[in-house]
């Protein structure tokens, strides 16, 4: 996976009240940067200790093929303001492929704002590289009771087709409430894309390239954490409802431009979609 500046961005709200002699608009929200990651360093540095922490070890969940490590052959700076991280074909602690996930995990979290990332994406079958948030209650409700808003899954073998879920409790795994996004040409691999959520008290908006594709409503929530992964998965492993088969190259890696957080209001309202909560 190779990001160009993942900015995790929190915005602080802000609101712009316009006035017209002595009729006062609706105040329309500002966003304001409150939290970024820029990944500016030489090459081969790791990320900042200090914004990300590492999953190391495998299985989480899902029968990944790779030991998702924390060594800068999987997750480094690139030198030109990316991260990389690479899911690659060695033997490693008993797995035959390595990789990388990164969170932050104890280090950044929020609920509600605007949360994107401009990512350019690998392809191939039995890559899973994802961008999500996490409840930070995880460790004492257990997923999915702690919450998960998938802003970006993507099916390595599937180049056009982009996916965006919530689970919980009572709606995880098959039973998740996801939508996919098809590109018209091209894929998901030949350029950048930016891929958004705004999360307010109202509902989430999923986005690709400023284009709303879903939207679910929700109930009040926890604070999330947010990752970044590169995994790889064996075949007919059920992923999500979904299944991948075994990886056909010898490396594999996501780009993520960045990603951003922003907290303010969300822009327009919410006229329709499924209930979360």
């Amino acid at each position: 996976m190779t990001m160009r500046t993942l900015m995790l961005t929190m915005l602080a709200a802000g609101y712009l009240a316009l006035t017209a002699g002595c009729r006062e608009e609706t105040p329309v929200p500002v966003y304001g940067l409150i939290w970024s990651d820029e990944f500016e360093g030489p090459a081969g540095q790791l990320p900042s200790s200090g914004k990300w922490i590492f999953d190391t070890g495998t299985d989480w969940g899902n029968n990944q093929l790779e030991w998702d490590t924390d060594l800068p052959t999987n997750v480094s700076l690139d030198g030109q303001g990316n991260l990389a991280i690479t899911a690659r074909r060695e033997e490693f602690s008993g797995q035959s492929y390595t990789s990388g996930r990164i969170k932050t995990k104890g280090l950044f979290e929020r609920r509600y704002g605007r949360f994107e990332a401009r990512i350019k994406l690998p392809v191939g079958q039995g890559i899973w590289p994802a961008f999500w948030m996490l409840g930070n209650d995880i460790d004492g409700v257990h997923w999915p009771n702690c919450g998960e808003i998938d802003i970006m899954e993507y099916r390595g073998q599937e180049p056009q087709i982009l996916h965006g879920s919530v689970h919980g409790p009572g709606y995880s795994g098959d039973g998740a409430l996801t939508k996919t996004h098809v590109l018209g040409q091209g894929g998901f691999t030949f350029s950048f894309h930016e891929f958004a959520v705004e999360w307010s008290p109202q509902g989430i908006i999923w986005f690709i390239d400023g284009y709303a594709y879903h939207t679910v409503f929700n109930r009040p929530a926890r604070r999330h954490e947010l990752g970044v992964r590169s995994s790889l998965l064996p075949p007919a492993e059920p992923c999500g409802g979904r299944r991948l088969g075994r990886p056909t190259r010898h490396y594999h890696g996501i780009s993520p431009d960045h990603a951003r957080g922003l907290r303010a209001g969300v822009r327009g309202k919410i006229k329709r979609g499924r209930e979360w909560g």
